[in-house]
C-alpha cells in the first residue's frame, strides 16, 4: 500500500529541529550535564557553554552579550519585558501602547495590566495588518512609557515598519518592545539600527528547540528580576539554565543568521507559487495581508463559503499539515481578532486559512497543496452547511 503524501505547511506554528541543532545539544544532555551554577569544573563547562550561546545570539541580532537573558519561551519573554516596564518606570506614567493585532502574550499581558491600574491604547491596522504611524504618533502621551509592536504578524505574516517607529520613540524616550518571534530567522534584524529597546525570540520558530528564548534589554533599561530565587541570568531569572535548550538556540539562530539571503530566496519562491496558484486557480479566495511586505513564507486565505476549520480537517486526512490562524488560539469560538481588526467580516474570517512554508518544503509540495484545496474547497461548498462538519471530519 502506497503511504500517503505528507507536506508540512504551518512553519509559523513551529518548526523541525534541525539535525545540526539536536546534534549540538546532545553533549549537554549527557557528559555536559552539569550544573551551569555550580562552581567545579563539569559546572564551569556548562557555565562556558550557555556564556558561548549568549555571545553567539547577541551577535545574530546586534546585541552586545551583556544584553541577551534566556527565558522558557517567547511568551516569558514578552510578558518580562511588558509587566517588567511596567513595573520599572511606573513612576514615570502609566500609559502602554500595543496594537490590536498582537500575539495574545502580549494582548492578554496588557489587559492584565489593566486591571492593575494602567490605561492601554490599542492602535488600528490597516486593512493588510500593517500598524497606522499617524495613529501610534497621535496615541503617544507624556505619560506614555511603552509601545510593544511585533515586527511580523503570525496570522497574515505582514511586517511592521519597525525601523521608522524605532526612530520616532527614541527621539520621544519612550522604550520600544518588539515581539520578533515570527521574524527571526525570516527578517536580518539590527537591534541597534532599529532603535530596539527590548526584543523577545523563541528558538522553535527557526528550527531550534522548544522550551528556550531570549529577551533583549538594551543596556541601560532597567526592569526588575522576573524570577525570584536564584542569582541566574545576572540575578534577573532565578531558576536552573537549560543549558542544552540554550545551545540548541544558539546553534539554530547562527545556521539562521548565515543562510537567510538563501532560505528567504527560496521561501519566496514557494510562497508566491502558492499564492499565484490558489487566487488563479480557486474562485472567490482572498489573499489576506500585504501582498509583498509580508513574511517569506507566509500566506494566509479567506475561501468564501467554506469553513476554515472543516478545510483544515479535510487537509489534514489528505496529509497537509495548516492552520486556521495562530497555533495559540486554534480551536477557539471567535474568529480571528487579526482579521477581524484589518476588516475582514467574521464569515471571512471563519473562512480563513494559514500555510506557512519552510526549508524542506518543495515546488512539488505547492503544487500537492494546490490540488488538494481545489479539490475540498469545492467539496465542501457544495455541500448542505448542516452535513459539512461531519462529512469533513470523515475525509468524504
Amino acid at each position: 500500500m502506497k503511504a500517503q503524501r505528507f507536506v508540512y505547511a504551518d512553519h509559523s506554528a513551529t518548526t523541525q529541529m534541525r539535525p545540526e541543532v539536536l546534534q549540538g545539544m546532545m553533549p549537554w544532555m549527557q557528559a555536559g550535564y552539569g550544573n551551569a551554577s555550580s562552581i567545579y569544573s563539569i559546572g564551569r563547562r556548562s557555565r562556558e557553554g550557555v556564556e558561548k550561546a549568549r555571545s553567539t545570539v547577541a551577535k545574530a541580532i546586534g546585541a552586545g552579550s551583556n544584553e541577551v537573558y534566556f527565558t522558557s519561551c517567547g511568551t516569558e519573554s514578552d510578558n518580562w519585558a511588558i509587566k517588567g516596564v511596567a513595573e520599572g518606570y511606573r513612576d514615570k506614567g502609566k500609559h502602554i501602547i500595543t496594537s490590536a493585532v498582537e500575539h495574545h502574550a502580549v494582548l492578554h499581558t496588557c489587559q492584565h495590566l489593566e486591571k492593575m491600574g494602567y490605561t492601554v491604547t490599542y492602535l488600528p491596522v490597516d486593512a493588510e495588518g500593517t500598524v497606522l504611524l499617524e495613529a501610534l504618533e497621535r496615541s503617544l502621551r507624556p505619560d506614555t512609557i511603552l509601545v510593544s509592536i511585533m515586527m511580523a504578524n503570525n496570522e497574515v505574516g505582514t511586517i511592521n515598519p519597525i525601523s521608522r517607529i524605532g526612530a520616532m520613540l527614541r527621539r520621544r524616550g519612550i522604550l520600544f518592545h518588539v515581539d520578533a518571534v515570527q521574524a527571526v530567522g525570516s527578517i536580518a534584524i539590527d537591534v541597534k539600527g532599529m532603535n530596539i529597546d527590548l526584543l523577545s525570540i523563541s528558538a522553535h520558530k527557526f528550527y531550534g528547540p522548544k522550551g528556550v528564548g531570549a529577551l533583549y534589554i538594551r543596556q541601560g533599561v532597567k526592569l526588575p528580576p522576573f524570577m525570584d530565587g536564584g542569582a541566574q541570568e545576572h540575578g534577573y531569572r532565578a531558576g536552573t539554565e537549560n543549558v542544552a535548550g540554550i545551545v540548541g538556540m544558539a546553534e539554530a539562530i547562527k545556521l539562521a543568521v548565515q543562510e537567510l539571503p538563501e532560505y528567504t530566496a527560496k521561501c519566496q519562491n514557494l510562497r508566491e507559487r502558492l499564492i499565484t496558484r490558489v487566487l488563479r486557480e480557486i474562485p472567490n479566495v482572498k489573499l489576506n495581508g500585504s501582498r509583498r511586505n509580508r513574511l517569506c513564507g507566509h500566506t494566509n486565505f479567506s475561501f468564501q463559503g467554506v469553513d476554515g476549520e472543516e478545510l483544515l480537517l479535510c487537509l489534514d486526512l489528505a496529509g497537509v499539515a495548516a492552520s486556521t490562524g495562530s497555533a495559540c488560539t486554534t480551536g477557539e469560538a471567535a474568529p480571528s481578532h487579526v482579521l477581524t481588526a484589518m476588516g475582514l467580516s467574521p464569515e471571512e474570517a471563519y473562512s480563513s486559512l494559514r500555510l506557512t512554508l519552510g526549508r524542506e518544503n518543495t515546488r512539488e509540495d505547492v503544487d500537492y497543496i494546490v490540488e488538494q484545496l481545489k479539490t475540498h474547497v469545492e467539496r465542501l461548498r457544495q455541500l448542505p452547511p448542516g452535513y459539512r462538519h461531519k462529512m469533513a471530519r470523515l475525509g468524504l
